[in-house]
């Protein structure tokens, strides 16, 4: 699954989820059999050559239409900011759904 996540950084290491509004650079996480098998990252989230089947954010106060308009599935992320903390929350179904 291709999941889509608004990031401060394109460090891997050091990036962290943010707001939608405050993005600096999208990274799009590709997980298969429950393992991160790449990740790569671009200025404008449509630009990935695949698409993207999730997006997550950081919480349920996101404007997130435009990502519902495309079928994509909204998790949010309370607590987790770093690649690997949202890769592992997903794993464990520790993201949640978007509150209305």
């Amino acid at each position: 699954m291709y999941i889509l996540l608004p990031m401060d950084s394109d460090d891997v290491q050091e990036a962290r989820l943010t707001k939608l509004e405050d993005v600096k650079i999208w990274s799009q996480m590709l997980i298969e059999n429950g393992q991160l098998v790449e990740v790569s990252h671009s200025a404008d989230k449509d630009s990935f050559e695949k698409f993207s089947e999730c997006v997550v954010v950081a919480n349920d106060n996101e404007y997130v239409w435009p990502f519902m308009e495309q079928n994509m599935m909204v998790l949010v992320a309370h607590t987790q900011r770093s690649i690997d903390d949202i890769v592992e929350a997903y794993l464990f179904k520790e993201l949640h759904d978007l509150a209305y």
